[in-house]
């Protein structure tokens, strides 16, 4: 049996018990402030996702326009733009120019949606132009009452017939749901931020060179490449590349990869172990406001402008485009992706090359961390 500690064995276990319990209290308290915040912050993104000036296309005779336009704009969940005829709405679709349309100069209303766009975009404008044929259906039917003429078989069958529907921009069996390009975001991103930490092991070690910054830069870049191709590959195992979309969306990858690995490490070649938060705060903050799970005009206006403004944003847009959207420009996205890749490895090379070896930015330090 163990004898109690004496009394100065007490008074010098006193010290470290408490530091131990100051420490315990403050990583508590440090959790619970990140679960506030974090929670705070999905919630207000996420809780109760809604349109926001959602564009949709609509081809109407000139004399119904501005009553159609009242009608579908109340609430500031849509911006229409009327054009002259389906095939504008078709081509407006696939550069992502509308998120839907509605035909109502034929027989019957025919409404276009663009699923692969987004099933949350999909179902609240099948549900909002549902609402506006109804109400079509009931000015004709009140027109024919006010003749005073009884109204024949034909047109009540007419007027009473299911909307014709086209999906311009479906998602294909494999994706019915329209989560892959959420996921392949994820990956990606978790993989460059692994990476972006991982790599500085492989640098030679010594002073500061530029063969230290080459060789880092170097290996980044092979790691992107591979990286892409793999995850190209994978989701070819379960069938989510569309023909013809392969060598846009490894570019898509690439940009994406590059992007998180380069700004990443340049923050961990600058300040130290800390500059891995980078990556951190790419995965945990911007994915929810990427428009991977959320479109970007169900979010709250600084969130779509932030999320777009972020690599894992940009590469979501860019991604889904290349598989779904090849008639969209993508300019934008890719901009984005190029100056964090740019800038990232170009921040890299500099601090290797010319840097002090000693202080935060000790690329080995930061590795083994």
């Amino acid at each position: 049996m163990q004898a109690d500690p004496s009394p100065a064995e007490a008074s010098v276990y006193r010290p470290h018990f408490r530091r131990f319990r100051h420490a315990t209290m403050l990583l508590v308290a440090v959790g619970a402030l990140v679960q506030i915040a974090l929670s705070a912050y999905y919630l207000a993104i996420g809780h109760a996702p809604a349109p926001h000036d959602l564009p949709v296309a609509v081809v109407a005779p000139a004399q119904q326009q501005e009553a159609l336009r009242q009608q579908i704009e109340q609430g500031g969940s849509f911006s229409v733009t009327f054009v002259d005829d389906a095939a504008a709405i078709r081509s407006g679709i696939l550069r992502k120019d509308a998120y839907g349309g509605l035909d109502l100069t034929g027989e019957k209303p025919h409404l276009y949606v663009a699923s692969a766009a987004g099933t949350a975009a999909a179902n609240v404008i099948r549900t909002t132009f549902d609402s506006v044929i109804d109400h079509q259906v009931a000015q004709k039917v009140e027109a024919a009452k006010a003749s005073g003429q009884p109204v024949a078989i034909d047109v009540v069958d007419q007027l009473t017939a299911p909307t014709i529907t086209t999906d311009v921009a479906p998602l294909p069996a494999s994706d019915s749901g329209g989560g892959s390009v959420g996921l392949l975001i994820q990956a990606l991103a978790l993989g460059a931020t692994v990476a972006a930490l991982g790599l500085g092991r492989l640098v030679s070690k010594g002073g500061r060179s530029l063969l230290r910054g080459v060789s880092h830069v170097a290996m980044m870049v092979l790691y992107s490449i591979v990286s892409a191709a793999v995850v190209l590959m994978v989701a070819g195992w379960f069938g989510v590349p569309a023909a013809g979309s392969k060598w846009s969306l490894f570019l898509s990858f690439l940009l994406v990869s590059l992007a998180i690995t380069g700004s990443t490490a340049a923050f961990v070649s600058l300040i130290g172990p800390p500059g891995a938060l980078v990556g951190t705060l790419y995965f945990a903050l911007g994915v929810i406001i990427s428009g991977s799970s959320i479109l970007p005009e169900f979010l709250p206006a600084a969130g779509r402008a932030f999320g777009q403004a972020l690599p894992t944003g940009a590469g979501v847009t860019a991604i889904r485009d290349s598989l779904y959207f090849p008639d969209a420009p993508v300019g934008g996205a890719l901009t984005v992706l190029g100056l964090y890749a740019g800038i990232g490895l170009l921040a890299v090379l500099v601090i290797n090359t010319v840097w002090s070896g000693e202080g935060p930015a000790n690329a080995e330090a930061a590795a083994d961390a």
